[in-house]
């Protein structure tokens, strides 16, 4: 058989393609047993996401020489403590190797070595004949045939998905121990009598209630800042408008008594607007503690419009196109501000009121008299 037909019987479309469409469906069945493994593991019956609870103490120290002994409970999702199978193909190589060795000798070779002796007198001369023959032949024919077929395909497990990671992030940023259960003790972690129980309940709750409003304190501020920084946003907006009506006019004139004209206005209505948004949480300070809460926005702002004409104006409504929003976002600030306020005063207080009752704490009691001691005395 000639080489070249050693190969005509080999379908290499299926000895190519057969290991990569295996490696596929095997990547389909490990994405598959993934998503059984999340469902089954990560969720309940009801949809609703399976957790594991832990539950401790902590004690912690108070400032009046008492302790609290909490019982703390927080809830994992099942899904963050347990590996997550992810096994996934990552390499397959296919190698064929086929090799035909043929190889072909002949040889033939013939020798005449018979040997004839004699003599013969033919007149005056005499001959002497001598001679050989001998025959030899030899055919020699080798083949080799041989074939290698190798698939080698590797996977590893690629840890959690990363929709999956991102969603237990979201769910760990959100989970937070939970108070079950309290009781005060001493310092020694031992209980204490009634009275000193009845002292250290009143101060856990003061320290309870200064705890809540140091908590809406900050949130308090928070809005005020968010305000106070869209007051800003739509302070810039409305420049951005009149700097356009400005340059339009600058472009316009060719004249240099106008040229020097609008660019006056555009850096005066600038600095007017500038100054605002550098001082603007200064500004709403001081509209709360002298007008209280305006019916339009403040004269305080002093803020320079640019009419249609490309004339400076006082900030109205009829030069500017966010003064409606900037009045919105002054008396939302303003109220903002006084509910910082309120909060400060109630925490001021809260802080006097456990101050006094820690020196209360903390102040040996007197003994009482009775009346063999007045009679003694």
């Amino acid at each position: 058989m000639a080489i070249a037909e050693q190969f005509a019987g080999l379908d290499m479309k299926q000895l190519i393609g057969g290991p990569l469409s295996a490696a596929a469906d095997a990547s389909l069945n490990l994405a598959s047993s993934t998503a059984d493994f999340i469902n089954k593991v990560g969720f309940d019956a009801n949809g609703k996401l399976r957790t594991v609870e832990f539950a401790y103490q902590k004690r912690s120290m108070n400032e009046d020489g008492t302790s609290n002994l909490d019982e703390m409970k927080v809830d994992i999702p099942m899904l963050a403590i347990v590996p997550i199978p992810n096994l996934q193909v990552d390499e397959v190589n296919i190698l064929f190797d086929m090799e035909v060795k043929q190889s072909e000798r002949s040889e033939s070779s013939m020798d005449l070595g018979a040997t004839i002796s004699g003599t013969m007198n033919l007149g005056i001369i005499k001959v002497s004949v001598s001679g050989s023959v001998s025959s030899h032949s030899s055919n020699t024919r080798s083949s080799d045939n041989s074939a290698k077929y190798h698939v080698d395909v590797r996977a590893t497990n690629h840890g959690i998905p990363e929709g999956l990671a991102r969603v237990l992030d979201m769910m760990a940023a959100n989970v937070a121990p939970t108070l079950v259960g309290s009781s005060i003790k001493d310092g020694n972690g031992q209980n204490l009598s009634e009275q000193a129980r009845i002292r250290a309940e009143k101060l856990k709750a003061l320290r309870q209630e200064i705890s809540l409003l140091e908590k809406q304190h900050t949130a308090a501020k928070d809005g005020l800042h968010t305000v106070i920084l869209q007051m800003k946003r739509a302070g810039t907006s409305q420049l951005h408008v009149y700097q356009g009506i400005l340059e339009k006019k600058l472009n316009e004139q060719n004249a240099e008594e106008k040229q020097e004209k609008y660019s006056r206005i555009r850096e005066e209505v600038g600095a007017s607007w500038n100054d605002f948004m550098n001082r603007a949480a200064d500004i709403v300070e001081t509209i709360a503690a002298d007008e209280g809460l305006p019916d339009k926005l403040s004269e305080i702002l002093a803020l320079k419009g640019v009419t249609k004409e490309g004339e400076i104006a006082d900030y109205s409504k009829e030069v500017g196109s966010y003064y409606e929003e900037l009045y919105r976002h002054q008396n939302n600030a303003v109220k903002r501000l006084q509910s910082v306020k309120e909060i400060e005063q109630t925490l001021m207080e809260k802080n006097m009121e456990y101050s006094d009752a820690v020196a209360n704490r903390t102040q040996p009691a007197l003994p009482e008299k009775t009346g063999n001691a007045d009679k003694e005395q």
